[in-house]
Formats: structure tokens, sequence, C-alpha cells
């Protein structure tokens, strides 16, 4: 753990603990003695009307969403001791956020779930965190939670109360609300405690639950309020999961500490997200990939430059070059940038968005911020800051996790670049060893990208009997286009690319495996070719 590093015991929660940083993140105003309940009452007090979030014809004001969230928060109260673990496993819908700040209120831990994860990641989660109550939908995409739930429940010990948002097969929301007043007290909060538990996609071994507190996520909304030129009034377009670290940040607790509004959507569609962007006069996106292609896409069609965005940040997977100048280019004002970052130490970069910044933002993954940024042995990334993980829920998860200074390890490898930008070079273990030589494949699929034939590109390693492995481009061809291994291999000779990265294999593909944030799923895919 390191040598200054020791546990301190965070509600009902074990989290790491370092006295000497603690005390500097205080001293900046990083981390602060009041919590997100607070600001909600700040919010009902002091700006009544001002509409919070929007989803669809429902506009939560700051007065309804606090009232709302103090009847869940009573709600909870009365069903459970404070410190306990409450799910949602909703879309992005306002409800959502009357969940998470009611949890908020009465001092629970908020444990978002993705809606795409089905009964046998979902039992686990709900095992693991020891949950007590999770908010599901009647239905959304055509699954029936209720019955999936009631089906989870048979393989657990202790299975957690369920309420059905906007649907039937359980509590109904509006009956677990019922006859409670919304002006119940409830105890002042300890800031250093966790409230947020996410858990890791698990592409290897089972998923991870990584434990954030107030004071991380306080710091975490700071310093995109700084370095994204985010102003009160501004507005954010959520269509990222509020499951996810991203979209839980824009839609619960930008509202509240900067002054924004949330856009919710629960199914991304960039030709309905044009108008409503233009409806609503949003100024802030961040998403992966897709979302930055679609939208691109879509404001073509619709003949607008959408001159109300100021901030397009896109980060969660392999980013092309291209792609964010043809939308620097395209948008009449945006300011378009790669970032990086992880669940474990959100928005490590902050992108490059400075004057002049036009080619780093498009070719670096930008700027620290407030994190620590240093790269240790094989280059490996390595993170540390105010807005970083209080610890893995198992704390013999963090075996390995952290080094000796207790930065992260990211298991991703970077370089630095010019004006101290950040380039993320791949994971550490995607990394393909070929007759010796390494071929770091992030750096191949963003050449590969320029290809006029190939609209996504994922490149991973399989066993090869003669060179041990071998590199295999899977990629989505555009419309009516199509790819070979020549047509790679003379793209990647122009531009002084060295003969050993050039892929050996092409297979082509109508879609990438993707997760809800727009992250390749490279290990479907690896395991998916090494079995054909």
């Amino acid at each position: 753990m390191g040598e200054r590093a020791t546990r301190r015991q965070a509600g009902k929660f074990s989290i790491r603990w370092d006295e000497a940083r603690a005390r500097q993140a205080y001293a900046q105003g990083r981390w602060v003695r009041e919590t997100l309940a607070d600001a909600l009452d700040r919010a009902a007090a002091r700006d009544p009307g001002r509409v919070l979030i929007v989803d669809g014809a429902v506009r939560l004001d700051a007065i309804t969403l606090h009232r709302q969230a103090q009847v869940m928060a009573a709600a909870l109260a009365a069903r459970m001791a404070p410190g306990s673990v409450v799910s949602f496993m909703l879309p992005n819908w306002h409800e959502a956020a009357v969940v998470y700040l009611g949890a908020t209120l009465a001092g629970m831990v908020a444990s978002p779930i993705l809606p795409s994860l089905r009964d046998h990641d979902l039992r686990f989660i709900l095992s693991d965190a020891g949950t007590r109550m999770i908010f599901v939908p009647g239905e959304f995409r055509g699954h029936d939670y209720p019955a999936m739930l009631r089906q989870v429940a048979l393989g657990m010990a202790d299975p957690p109360e369920v309420v059905v948002v906007r649907g039937e097969g359980g509590v109904k929301y509006d009956t677990l609300l019922e006859g409670l007043a919304p002006d119940r007290p409830f105890a002042p909060l300890d800031p250093d405690t966790v409230r947020l538990i996410l858990y890791t996609s698990g592409t290897t071994g089972r998923p991870k639950g990584v434990l954030h507190t107030h004071n991380s996520l306080h710091a975490l909304l700071r310093q995109i309020g700084a370095q994204w030129h985010v102003e009160p009034g501004d507005a954010f377009l959520v269509p990222s999961p509020v499951s996810h670290i991203g979209g839980s940040i824009y839609a619960f607790e930008a509202p509240l500490l900067l002054g924004t509004r949330a856009v919710l959507m629960d199914r991304w569609d960039p030709a309905e997200a044009v108008p409503l962007m233009e409806a609503e006069g949003i100024t802030h996106m961040a998403g992966a990939t897709p979302f930055l292609r679609g939208l691109l896409d879509a404001a073509r069609a619709a003949g607008t430059r959408l001159p109300a965005l100021k901030v397009f940040i896109c980060g969660g997977a392999s980013v092309s070059p291209a792609l964010i100048e043809e939308a620097r280019a395209y948008f009449a004002r945006a300011l378009v940038s790669r970032v990086y970052g992880s669940t474990e130490v959100p928005v490590t970069t902050v992108g490059a968005l400075e004057p002049g910044d036009k080619a780093l933002a498009a070719q670096t993954d930008g700027r620290p911020g407030i994190a620590e940024v240093r790269l240790g042995p094989g280059d490996e990334i390595c993170a540390r800051g105010p807005q970083m993980l209080g610890g893995y829920l198992h704390p013999e998860d963090e075996d390995g996790a952290f080094d000796d200074d207790g930065f992260y390890r990211s298991g991703d490898q970077g370089r630095w670049a010019e004006g101290g930008c950040l380039v993320v070079s791949g994971r550490i273990k995607d990394l393909i060893i070929r007759n010796g030589e390494n071929i770091a494949p992030k750096e191949i699929e963003d050449l590969l990208l320029a290809h006029p034939a190939v609209a996504e590109i994922a490149i991973v390693g399989l066993p090869d009997a003669r060179t041990g492995e071998r590199a295999c481009a899977v990629v989505v061809p555009r419309e009516g286009q199509s790819v070979d291994v020549a047509g790679l291999a003379a793209l990647l000779a122009e531009q002084g690319v060295a003969r050993f990265k050039v892929p050996e294999q092409v297979v082509l593909r109508t879609a990438l495996p993707k997760n809800e944030a727009g992250k390749v799923l490279k290990h479907v895919l690896r395991a998916e070719l090494s079995a054909a």
C-alpha cells in the first residue's frame, strides 16, 4: 500500500487513507466539509425555479427535485440503516436522479448498475455490494427486469427489495413514496465517507467495486468546471449511461455543483439529439467515439453547426485524431478534445482546450489536470489525485493496483508529447508481441482510421504457432467498401510505418462489440477469433 497509506473506516467501508495528502486536498479547496446534500438544500433555497434535470416532457426544478429526493430519503431511511447500499439499474431517466440524491440525503451508498447486464453479473454485483434495495424499469428495450430480478433472487441468500419504475412486477416506485413527508431531518454527512460504488467492466476476472467518497467526486466536478469552460446556466446533453462515472456526474452532480442543466437521453439517436441540442441550447457533451461520429454526421445531415455547443469531450475508447480535427473544423465554435481517465481516476487528463491547442487536442490525450501523472516501468501510466478512488470494495483487489507512492497503476501505456500532454498508446495487456517485436494496437488503429474504406477498426493479438502472436484487424468497412491486408499495408507504408506492425489478417464485421459507453470489448473479439 505504500509507506504513507493506511486504511480508514468510512461508514461501513474501509478505504485507503493518506493523511498528508488529505490535508493538502483540504488546504487547496479540492476537498470540502460539505456534501452534495448541502448543495441540494442550497439550490432549493436560493434558486428554487432553476431547472436541473430535463427528461423528455419532465423538467425538474431545484425545489421539486429537492422535495422528491427528501421523500425518497425518508422511504429509504424507513427500510434500512445509514450506510446501506441502494442500487439502481435504470436508463437515463429522471427517477435515477431522485434515487441518487435521496440515497445521498439519507446517508446511503449508491450503486448504479448497467441496464445491459443480465442474471449472472447482476447476481454477483448485488451479492458483492450487499444491496438492500434495487430500482429497475418495468421494461426497457424489450427486457422484463422484474422477471429477471425474480430469477436472480432465487440464487441469493438475502436478496434486495425490488422497486419497479414505470411498470409493474414489484413494489411500485410511486407506492414506495406514498404518504411520506419531505421535511424529515437527516444527520449531517461526513464528506470522507463512501457514497458511490461503481463496478468495473470485468474484462478479466470478476468485476471489482470501485469506492468513491463525497470528496473525490467533489474534486472531480470542480476540476471539470474549471477546465472545460463550464459556466452557470450551461447545459450538458447526457446520452452516456448514468450507471457509468461519466453519465452519473453530468446528470447528478454537475447541476448542483456547477449550476448546469442535465438533458437526459435514454437511447442514443444522433438524429434526435441534434434538434434536442438546438432546442435546449446544449453547451457541453462528453462521450466515446461513436457519440462524436454520430453527432457530427447528424448535424451535417440537418444542416446545422450547433452554434451553442462550446465543448465536446471525447474519451473512453480509441479516438481517431482525424475525427477530432473534422469535428473541430465543422462545429461553429466547439472545442473538441481527447481526454483520458478511468473509473478509478476519472478525468486524469482534461484535454487540450487552450488557445493554440488545436493539434494537441487531436494528436494527444491532453494535459493532466489536478491528478499527478507519471510513467512507471514499461511506460505504464500511473496517476494519483484528489479525485481518485478511495480503494476497492475488497482490499485484496488492491494488491498490485498501486505503486509504493500511492499512484494508481492504470494498465495503460503512454508517452509524453509536446505541451506537457499525454499520449495513451494502448493497454499493456493489449500489447502484441510478434517475433519478439512489440506492437501497440492503438497506434496502428489511429493510423488506419484514415483509410477511406474503414469506418471502425480494432486490432487484437491472436495466438500463432510460428510468430507467437499475429495482429488481426477487425474492420467495419464503410458502406459499399471492402478492406484487405494489402490495402491496409499500402496506407501504413505511405506513412512510414515499420513492416512488422502491419496486420497479417483482416476480419470484416458489420459492428464491433462495445459496452454502453462505446468502449470496444477486445476481450470478446479475442475470444471469438481464437475459437474460430
